[in-house]
């Protein structure tokens, strides 16, 4: 018998996401713009760092709160670096990346022809967060980015969809569950676990030629699990678990992409690997 007192308060928080969203949000939209000096169209790639960065929220975040970590973290250590909002829903300011993922991967390579003809920079290299990490793989795959992208780096990615520590397995009991979420969140439903979005994507193979991959999980995830789904199989890929490089990190899915330096360093040296240095508990003083 199922024990539902333990097991009704998540599901029901993961339905009210879904329909809370519905809703009139008084919050203001966040603008591609920032203070800390990213999304600087007038920015030049050095011969150092000769390709921009291009910075992908994950769902309900968006362009600016997403990055008020790394995207600085790494503006200051020399890359031309953008941001993007993407999957807004209408009548829903500020909370992004909830629209069909593979609309949003449509958004992705608008923004990006629009970041290198800027530029003039010939490749970009991508890093998101949760389903910023996973979406652009569909941009990869089937929209042309494979010419487009050097390397593409995930944060707690949910390369193979989550089943929310177990509770995704619950909507079958739930008559109209599945059917809130996809009308009112596509996104979330596209990223449960073997989704017919998924099973595309991952059709064939993880990969594509010619794109360097890195996913950087922690074993703490309780977004997206289990969290060795997170990582990808093929060539060119580097799958790091976070606490490999440093037991005494505890960052769990929302801190490991908001504000873990550890993780940080170790999206620099997925970036530029010829001058990668060794990434340990150290490097969240750097």
């Amino acid at each position: 018998m199922l024990p539902w007192k333990r097991v009704l308060r998540p599901l029901a928080a993961l339905l009210l996401t879904a329909a809370a969203v519905t809703a009139p949000a008084t919050t203001a939209q966040a603008s591609g713009a920032s203070s800390s000096g990213w999304n600087d169209y007038s920015c030049k790639p050095s011969a150092t760092h000769p390709r921009p960065v291009v910075l992908v929220h994950g769902t309900l975040g968006n362009s600016v709160d997403n990055w008020l970590g790394l995207a600085p973290y790494l503006k200051v250590r020399g890359y031309c670096v953008f941001s993007l909002d993407y999957g807004q829903l209408e009548g829903i300011p500020f909370f992004h990346g909830l629209g069909p993922v593979e609309k949003s991967a449509g958004q992705l390579k608008d923004f990006v022809d629009r970041v290198l003809a800027a530029t003039g920079a010939a490749e970009t290299d991508i890093v998101g967060h949760s389903q910023g990490g996973m979406m652009p793989r569909y941009y990869v795959k089937f929209l042309g980015g494979a010419a487009k992208v050097n390397a593409l780096v995930g944060i707690a990615p949910s390369n193979h969809g989550t089943t929310l520590s177990g509770f995704t397995h619950l909507l079958p009991y739930f008559p109209g569950a599945a059917d809130l979420l996809a009308k009112n969140t596509p996104a979330l439903a596209d990223q449960v676990a073997g989704s017919a979005f998924l099973t595309k994507l991952n059709t064939g193979g993880d990969t594509v030629p010619g794109v360097r991959y890195t996913v950087i999980a922690t074993r703490y995830d309780q977004v997206v699990t289990p969290w060795r789904s997170q990582y990808l199989s093929g060539p060119d890929v580097r799958n790091v678990l976070l606490q490999d490089l440093c037991p005494l990190d505890l960052s769990e899915h929302v801190a490991v992409g908001l504000l873990d330096r550890v993780a940080f360093h170790e999206v620099a040296n997925a970036l530029d690997p010829g001058r990668a240095r060794p990434t340990t508990c150290a490097s969240a003083f750097e």
